[in-house]
């Protein structure tokens, strides 16, 4: 069966945009201040709610503010299931124009493998209509005195009990660069060789799903982990790399950043190559930094042997 463009794609994301632009009703986005006095309101108004408080980016002082900034919040509770069943509860938050929840096939839920103990403690990811996201959950007090669903980035926002613990001021030390064993440091560079010679071997089948896969997940993530590595040496493992290494454009010398950049591809073979290409070249001077720096030794018999098997597969390819 053909599956004609023309007939599925909708208008260009440009389109819209520009469209909603030129609208003469304009939504206006509500304020940090308004947010948070609405998020506070909300819990301090049901008496099902004991605690509230804050975490994720929000609370953490090293975090760039702008305006896409989630609102992390959870609300501590006596009970989690009316919460489930009847979501009026979230009506003065405003329109929810995209939601996303803890039991939803394919989501986050499933993703961190949180699909279990509801009675316990749930959690909702909120769109709203004026562009400001909530992900809020509820959870048991004995959940929150154990711990389960924050770390050092914690803020509390209301108490009506005085069950919230005294923790130090918010911190992201929790998700700091560690600096790695020499295990860890082989083991990065035995898969990165492996994991490119599967790219290689799906780009000679022309099988690119399995090749650009391969490379963006399997490859590419252990040069960020030895990039990672590298950030932390700088800056005596000290920082965070962010989610999915979103601060790599603050940490990394430009030049280098600019290289990584080159490590992303299209689906064009030869653009394919050139970006594995950057990526060898990378990571080798990476890895060799970082063993200098932690006095390990770089394995030149496995970068060796994933050249001569990429070699092999090209000459193979002219036959």
């Amino acid at each position: 069966m053909d599956f004609p463009l023309s007939c599925c794609l909708q208008k260009p994301i440009r389109a819209i945009i520009k469209e909603i632009s030129q609208r003469k009703e304009t939504i206006i986005l509500r304020s940090d201040h308004e947010m948070m006095d609405l998020i506070i309101r909300t819990a301090r108004s049901d008496e099902r709610v004991l605690a509230a408080y804050l975490k994720g980016s929000r609370t953490n002082p090293n975090a760039p503010k702008d305006i896409y900034r989630d609102f992390d919040v959870m609300y501590v509770v006596t009970e989690t299931s009316g919460f489930i069943e009847d979501r009026s509860w979230m009506e003065p938050f405003g329109k929810i124009v995209l939601m996303q929840e803890q039991d939803g096939a394919f989501g986050y839920g499933e993703r961190f493998g949180l699909q279990n103990h509801y009675e316990e403690t749930y959690s909702w990811l909120l769109l709203l209509e004026d562009g400001n996201r909530i992900d809020i959950g509820v959870e048991l007090l004995s959940v929150m005195k154990a711990g389960r669903n924050r770390n050092r980035l914690f803020l509390p926002l209301l108490d009506k009990i005085g069950c919230l613990p005294q923790l130090p001021p918010p911190s992201d030390e929790d998700f700091h660069i560690r600096k790695p064993s020499e295990r860890e440091f082989l083991g990065c560079c035995n898969e990165f060789y492996w994991c490119l010679c599967d790219t290689m071997k799906g780009i000679a089948r022309d099988e690119l799903p399995f090749a650009m896969t391969t490379y963006h997940t399997l490859v590419r993530d252990m040069l960020e982990t030895m990039l990672k590595w590298q950030i932390g040496i700088n800056t005596d493992f000290s920082v965070s790399a962010g989610k999915l290494n979103k601060y790599f454009r603050t940490y990394l010398p430009a030049e280098v950043y600019e290289t990584y950049r080159k490590t992303y591809t299209d689906g064009d073979y030869g653009h394919f190559r050139a970006a594995i290409d950057t990526a060898c070249r990378l990571f080798r001077s990476t890895a060799l930094s970082v063993a200098g720096s932690l006095h390990f030794s770089f394995p030149e018999h496995e970068e060796q042997a994933f050249r001569n098997y990429a070699g092999w597969v090209e000459n193979s390819l002219k036959k």
